[in-house]
């Protein structure tokens, strides 16, 4: 049960990350790049995210 309780908050947290990677400001190819990391490394990729990836609307071009 407790597996698939932490399964679904990783879920979310990608969802919330790939949701507020397509609604910043950057290029589509950064889009693309930090969508696959998210994709391909869960909680490692949300994680890098989180710390490094473009910010919403008050990213800079």
């Amino acid at each position: 049960m407790e597996y698939g309780i932490l399964g679904l908050l990783v879920l979310i947290a990608d969802v919330y990350a790939i949701i507020n990677i397509f609604s910043s400001r950057v290029s589509v190819g950064a889009k693309l790049l930090w969508t696959l990391l998210v994709l391909i490394l869960p909680v490692l990729g949300f994680i890098i995210w989180f710390f490094a990836g473009p910010r919403g609307n008050a990213a800079a071009a």
